[in-house]
């Protein structure tokens, strides 16, 4: 009986044994490893800033009154087309017109007592130079001929005071536009005591819009004047805008501890999409390089481990190469052979880099080293165990997981 079972216990042992072998047989003989090239080609590169801002006339006028007093009639409503110079409002003008009679009364008494004292000062000046009057009769004289000119130009500068503010009492448009906003109503009273109420107010031109954006302060020296703009409004979700930098605003605004700073955007509007006080979301383009020729960027960081490529029959010529300064070095296949080759590199974006000198459209450069097998036979790939990577998810070989490799941008 015991022998038996030692027999049992052994032979479980030899088949354990046998599939571990298999697998990892079969595992050693199905992942292979294999060059992934790439060819150098043409795109456009283009790195963007995003933002939110207001949309806003480009010109915005409110309109105001100096007097305090009734709103008696209203001419224009919201949305009116008006003219520079256009009535759009009076306000009650008894109390103005009646303040009006009463200094032209007082000015009528001040300019009579002036002409009168004139004349005395006149003759007293005559009498004294004769040595007819005395001293102080002369000073007399004087003193209320030079009180009555101050108080006659005093009453005239009140005077122009008043009849001013009779013709603000007549509210004109200062500048053609439209209407988009009316703050009072007809008998409404409105109060000018210590700031300006607003009436109006009235926009130039809604063809012509500006978008004022809050860029954040780690974005703000990207962005300068010309740069191009696309930006979205959620009152048009499938339309998108175009416009330019126009300014950009050195007053910075801090907000919850968040310092933004204002860009003015321009929007042409000819359809009157864009309405005042619309959300733009905001993409400001602060790199657009069109038609140059890339790589992508993973090429540049390849570093072919000779003993790993010499089981894949492939050697590695030169591995040591010095970079001259401001050259990078990518690799090139050359039969079984890996050969450097020197580049001279512009901007980039993204995962791509733009090559100056160096390559030509078309040509193929080693992206990475890359195992395929089981695991991967729906068209995935896994990175090189020799390849470094950023940290975190990493598989079970302890390399990271997430390379795509296919190189097409």
């Amino acid at each position: 009986m015991k022998k038996s079972t030692k027999t049992m216990i052994g032979v479980a042992v030899v088949a354990i044994g046998a599939a571990c072998l298999f697998l990892f047989i079969g595992k050693s003989s199905n992942n292979m490893l294999s060059l992934q090239m790439v060819q150098a080609s043409r795109t456009t590169i283009s790195n963007s800033v995003t933002a939110t801002g207001t949309v806003e006339p480009v010109v915005k006028v409110e309109v105001g009154t100096q007097v305090s007093g009734i709103i008696n009639r209203i001419y224009v409503d919201f949305n009116s087309e008006v003219k520079r110079g256009q009535l759009i409002a009076e306000m009650d003008k008894v109390n103005l017109e009646a303040e009006l009679q009463s200094k032209e009364a007082v000015l009528a008494g001040s300019k009579t007592e002036f002409e009168y004292q004139q004349q005395n000062y006149a003759r007293s000046k005559t009498l004294y130079e004769k040595q007819l009057i005395s001293d102080t009769e002369y000073e007399t004289a004087t003193y209320n001929y030079e009180k009555a000119k101050n108080n006659y130009e005093s009453n005239v500068a009140d005077m122009t005071k008043v009849r001013r503010n009779l013709e603000y009492a007549i509210i004109t448009s200062p500048i053609d536009g439209v209407v988009i906003n009316r703050a009072v109503e007809e008998g409404q009273t409105v109060a000018a005591g210590f700031s300006t109420p607003t009436l109006f107010t009235i926009a130039n031109d809604l063809t012509q819009m500006r978008v004022i954006a809050d860029v954040d302060e780690a974005d703000i020296g990207q962005v300068e004047e010309g740069q191009n703009v696309k930006f979205m409004v959620d009152a048009y979700p499938n339309d998108v805008f175009e416009g330019k930098v126009t300014q950009v605003r050195l007053e910075a605004t801090t907000t919850s501890n968040v310092v933004t700073y204002e860009v003015v955007i321009s929007a042409y509007n000819p359809d009157l999409k864009l309405k005042p006080g619309l959300t733009a979301n905001v993409t400001i383009y602060t790199l657009e390089r069109p038609d140059v020729l890339t790589v992508p960027s993973k090429a540049l960081r390849f570093i072919p481990d000779a003993e790993m490529l010499e089981s894949m029959h492939i050697l590695v010529e030169n591995p040591d190469m010095e970079t001259t300064p401001g050259k990078r070095i990518i690799w090139k296949r050359e039969g079984n052979t890996l050969k450097p080759k020197q580049i001279s590199v512009g901007t980039s974006s993204l995962n791509v880099v733009e090559v100056t000198d160096g390559l030509t459209d078309g040509e193929e450069i080693v992206l990475d080293v890359t195992a395929t097998g089981p695991a991967v036979a729906a068209g995935q790939s896994e990175r090189s165990p020799f390849m470094p990577g950023p940290p975190g998810n990493r598989n079970r070989n302890g390399n990271n997981g997430n390379g795509n490799g296919n190189g097409k941008q």
